[in-house]
């Protein structure tokens, strides 16, 4: 009943996706490729292997958006910036609500100047964008203190199926950033997040699923422990140190809570 409530009150302004994801082995993916070419196709806009995805995520004072992921809150949101191969072309700034495994995404442009007066802490220019999002984070820099928290990067290949809008994707060597929250430096120290040979898979469809594709991940379905499995994998490798500022303080780069996508 909630579910219907919230969808019809919302659904009418905002279109929600549906998002799943597991963590595979580099084997698994070799194998559901192989399935995947006769029903998929590569997306035309990665060129080669696919394109490398950088995301800033932001956290407020009190670290709202992890303790609403920890505490299992149904409703919640996230801020991030991202870029893609540590390129200017295209800078968003992202804001990513999330209702149960219901996802949905608004973006604005960003130029690379404006970026880095938000890593300065100057966000009056937020306050004057034609766009809704950016004066809605205005008032989150402002009145939540909302800050970078951490970098995350990884290296997408991504499937597309037009019927249903279907899109998945392979992640691999996802690992998080240090030292920094310049996301256009490209010799940005990283560690790696997951264990070696482990990637993640993500499943996302906006109208249906077809049951050709459903079928081709009956056994991911199936094993729905692998998702649980991420959680605590990531979380576990990711405690790492901040060396910004000449301070040593634990900063725990939260897979969960910086869930890229």
């Amino acid at each position: 009943m909630l579910r219907k409530i919230f969808m019809r009150n919302d659904l009418s302004k905002e279109r929600f996706r549906n998002e799943w994801k597991y963590l595979i082995s580099t084997s698994e993916k070799e194998l559901l490729e192989l399935r995947m070419k006769h029903l998929l196709k590569k997306d035309p806009n990665a060129k080669g292997n696919g394109y490398m995805i950088r995301s800033l995520y932001f956290e407020d004072y009190f670290n709202n958006a992890y303790a609403e992921k920890e505490s299992g809150v149904l409703m919640r949101k996230k801020y991030r910036i991202r870029i893609y191969d540590c390129s200017d072309r295209s800078i968003k700034l992202e804001r990513k609500k999330k209702f149960g495994s219901y996802i949905y995404k608004e973006s604005a442009p960003l130029t690379k100047k404006e970026f880095y007066k938000i890593l300065d802490g100057d966000y009056k220019f937020l306050l004057s964008s034609p766009y809704s999002l950016c004066r809605e984070f205005y008032v989150e820099c402002v009145s939540n203190l909302m800050r970078p928290r951490t970098i995350v990067d990884y290296d997408r290949v991504p499937w597309i199926m037009d019927e249903g809008t279907v899109r998945i994707t392979f992640d691999s060597d996802v690992r998080a950033a240090v030292g920094s929250y310049d996301i256009f430096d490209p010799s940005l120290p990283t560690l790696p997040v997951l264990e070696a040979g482990k990637l993640v898979m993500e499943v996302k469809f906006t109208e249906m699923l077809p049951q050709i594709v459903r079928t081709c991940f009956h056994q991911m379905h199936k094993n729905s422990q692998q998702y649980q499995n991420m959680y605590s994998v990531m979380k576990n490798r990711s405690i790492c140190m901040d060396l910004n500022i000449g301070m040593k303080h634990r900063r725990e780069n939260y897979y969960e809570y910086t869930r890229y996508d």
